[in-house]
């Protein structure tokens, strides 16, 4: 966290351009941030938190807080899917937040602010979701039919195009949806997983915690505790971008300049045998939701008191694994 918080504040005090950071002052400005994907906290909160404490230093260091009615407002939009759960994200908003906050809910692939409302646009860990399924996948007679997998790891080649061309079109209508509501030198800032150009899905340890829990879940449906048309039908739309996917949908959409990129960390041999039921629990938190809406509540504990075991069992696969998180900045062009 203390990393990601050095990042955020670096990226707002080296390249907000907005007039709540420039003199002269009109008393109150109000800032606007969204972070998308937010889930229901607490990372959503602290990630937030360290916005409004960047903004405030911006506008401290070029003299705008010289009186308390000079101090920004903000207002703070949390956007996730209808389905989250925004009960217990406003439950526990922090008490003493310096921001007001209201719920958006909808998918961040089309709009969902007006033209040029927002300053800051901020996401964690939610861009690899996909809008949809490739149609492919539930074409049987498709060279891309996903029988017997729930993702594409060591799939075919016609498999993971249908994934990369959708991903394609989700990336489109992000940026698209962001170039209208963001305002001229406002920033979006992105972390989401990635890999490198070049690399394969089946080298990254978010594709294989994916990759067992399906195969926890063929082994149920070969068990008869579950129908394998259940498993079939199963869908995971999750895309793991490459850096040059990334730069390339930016340079497409024309209305950002991309900042800085970074790769923040990619590890090999650092998921010991150890956190076998730690990893599950992760696992379990992310997918429950999925699982019990597709599936029903009668096998989520057996489903995820194997898990454990089957990642003990691919100990091997595990130690090889890299895990890479990509942090981007993102700045609205000005018009010519």
């Amino acid at each position: 966290m203390d990393g990601t918080k050095q990042l955020v504040t670096e990226a707002i005090l080296d390249n907000l351009e907005i007039p709540a950071c420039s003199p002269p002052w009109k008393s109150p400005t109000v800032v606007k941030v969204a972070d998308l994907g937010c889930a229901v906290g607490p990372t959503t909160f602290s990630q937030v938190q360290i916005i409004v404490d960047a903004v405030e230093l911006k506008c401290r260091k070029a003299g705008g807080l010289l009186m308390n009615s000079q101090v920004p407002e903000f207002q703070v939009f949390f956007n996730d899917q209808t389905s989250n759960d925004f009960n217990t994200l406003f439950a526990s908003l922090p008490p003493n937040r310096r921001y007001h906050a209201a719920g958006v809910p909808g998918s961040f692939h089309s709009r969902l602010f007006p033209n040029s409302s927002l300053h800051i646009v901020y996401s964690f860990a939610a861009l690899h979701w996909l809008s949809a399924m490739p149609k492919e996948m539930e074409d049987r007679s498709s060279p891309a039919w996903k029988k017997g997998r729930i993702y594409h790891l060591n799939a075919a080649d016609e498999f993971i195009e249908a994934y990369s061309s959708q991903h394609q079109q989700d990336m489109a209508r992000f940026l698209e949806a962001r170039s209208q509501e963001v305002v001229e030198g406002g920033l979006m800032i992105l972390f989401f997983p990635g890999r490198p150009d070049g690399a394969l899905p089946s080298q990254f340890i978010s594709n294989v915690l994916l990759y067992l829990l399906g195969s926890c879940l063929l082994d149920m449906a070969n068990e008869g505790k579950v129908s394998q048309e259940k498993v079939d039908s199963f869908n995971l739309p999750m895309y793991i971008m490459s850096s040059g996917e990334l730069k390339d949908a930016i340079d497409r959409n024309g209305c950002f300049s991309l900042l800085k990129f970074e790769s923040l960390f990619d590890l090999a041999g650092s998921h010991p045998r150890s956190t076998a039921k730690e990893r599950a629990l992760q696992v379990r938190s992310v997918m429950e939701g999925l699982i019990k809406e597709h599936f029903g509540d009668e096998i989520l504990e057996e489903l995820f008191d194997s898990y454990p075991k089957k990642f003990e069992q691919e100990d091997s696969l595990i130690q090889s694994m890299k895990t890479t998180l990509f942090f981007a900045v993102l700045r609205r062009k000005t018009s010519d």
